[in-house]
């Protein structure tokens, strides 16, 4: 953390040179109910104190097996990847905008984009958002604005999307003139065409689908079906995909007869560590079309007066570039170490690399599921899963949860905190990092905690 320098005589001198006796003076425009008297944070430490609790709070939640994820998974990431990414020429997180001095940031920015918006089937890519459930905001909001002859818009999601993705949903575009509808899941853990039509019956209308694959219990979705039923109501399809799958799946761009409108997503399998939570990184991508209300920034590629090439910023429609109340975005600049990363894992997996990684990812998954059986469970949600499957157990889940991390798992995602009715459902992840005595070793655990 930086020294802050300035005494007590220091600030004093200041408040007095802007006209006011206190700091808290410097924010009297703040109407007072909206005003805290005081925050429940208790008194600092030294440095040396903060150090020793930071390494006793870390020993006490040290994993060494993970098997959950729920959105955010555990690749192997080739060493390489952070051994470019931390090099003092792209170490700094933020683009400079003078092109003669940042050629190198601006050529991986478009080489960021050109690859995954190849991965999601898509024309063109922004670079980049904060994760995926921002990105999904943002490419929603995108949606509604291009249908800019409708005051208000209904926007589906199912159930199965990711519930921390709808929680965001519900803040963001709670002071827009926007109707969030949820399609339930049937019992294959599905969003499926009768819940649709059942769905427009009640509504009426569909101006924005959101369609994710997989969805969060890990099942495949039907999403050619789920896109020609939006198209067919001229709804826009919006695709929430993990770019790991869209390697082995069919992307969002060639998802029915016409493909996804728009794709987004969460970056952080592309060679982003868990890191506790985060910092992550969202993409957005759709058709050449629809650029113009693409948010974020876009890097071109161009050639200069002597013929040579070169790359620039082409489409910048943030608050800092154009009027307030014209940009699409305000967000996007500060991911840029993380689009480094990504485009480097990229870069040295290649097409083949990736597929490679997910259909291991599946075939692990599979291996689960058999070994599950051995002791006695099934999937909650029968059909094809993809990195998690759930499954419902005899005992307290939370307890078992408890338990296992005592013996170094992260056993798997209490699916009932989020789903009240699927009662102690365990949703547990596994990636091509599991091996076949890792997994074998972690049902046999999981039958002794039961």
């Amino acid at each position: 953390m930086p020294f802050i320098p300035h005494t007590e005589s220091d600030i004093k001198e200041m408040l007095k040179a802007v006209g006011t006796d206190s700091i808290a003076g410097l924010f009297n425009e703040i109407p007072p109910t909206l005003c805290v008297d005081k925050l429940n944070i208790p008194d600092g430490l030294s440095e040396m104190q903060a150090a020793r609790l930071i390494q006793t709070r870390t020993k006490l939640h040290q994993i060494d097996k993970c098997f959950t994820g729920a959105g955010a998974y555990e690749h192997h990431i080739p060493k390489a990847v952070w051994d470019i990414t931390l090099r003092g020429e792209f170490l700094t997180a933020y683009t400079p905008y003078q092109a003669e001095a940042s050629q190198g940031t601006l050529q991986l920015l478009f080489e960021y984009q050109t690859m995954i918006a190849s991965l999601m089937g898509q024309e063109v890519s922004n670079a980049s958002l904060y994760d995926g459930a921002s990105a999904l905001s943002e490419a929603i909001l995108m949606a509604c604005r291009l249908q800019r002859k409708k005051t208000s818009h209904s926007v589906w999601v199912g159930q199965n999307l990711n519930p921390f993705y709808r929680a965001t949903l519900k803040t963001i575009l709670k002071g827009h003139d926007i109707n969030l509808v949820e399609v339930p899941f049937d019992a294959q853990g599905l969003m499926s065409l009768d819940a649709l039509n059942t769905t427009l019956a009640h509504h009426q209308v569909c101006d924005v689908l959101v369609v994710s694959q997989p969805n969060f219990f890990g099942c495949i979705e039907d999403v050619h079906a789920q896109s020609d039923f939006a198209h067919a109501n001229s709804a826009i399809v919006v695709g929430v995909a993990n770019p790991i799958a869209s390697a082995l799946l069919a992307p969002p761009g060639q998802w029915g007869t016409k493909g996804a409108d728009i794709a987004c997503g969460e970056g952080q399998p592309l060679g982003i560590p868990l890191s506790g939570g985060g910092p992550y990184v969202g993409f957005l991508c759709t058709r050449k079309e629809y650029v113009r209300q693409l948010p974020g920034r876009i890097v071109g590629k161009t050639t200069d007066s002597e013929g040579k090439t070169g790359f620039t910023l082409t489409l910048q429609a943030r608050e800092q570039h154009i009027r307030r109340e014209k940009a699409t975005s305000n967000i996007c600049t500060n991911q840029g170490l993380l689009v480094t990363a990504a485009t480097i894992y990229m870069s040295l997996l290649g097409s083949t690399g990736l597929k490679r990684v997910a259909t291991s990812c599946y075939e692990r998954c599979q291996f689960l599921i058999k070994q599950l059986a051995t002791i006695g469970l099934k999937p909650l949600f029968a059909g094809e899963h993809f990195h998690e499957v759930a499954v419902t157990l005899p005992v307290n889940v939370q307890s078992v949860i408890e338990h296992m991390a005592n013996k170094g798992y992260a056993a798997g995602f209490n699916l009932e905190t989020v789903y009240p009715q699927l009662k102690n459902a365990l949703l547990i992840c596994v990636t091509e990092t599991k091996t076949d005595e890792d997994i074998i070793d972690y049902v046999n655990c999981l039958k002794e905690m039961m």
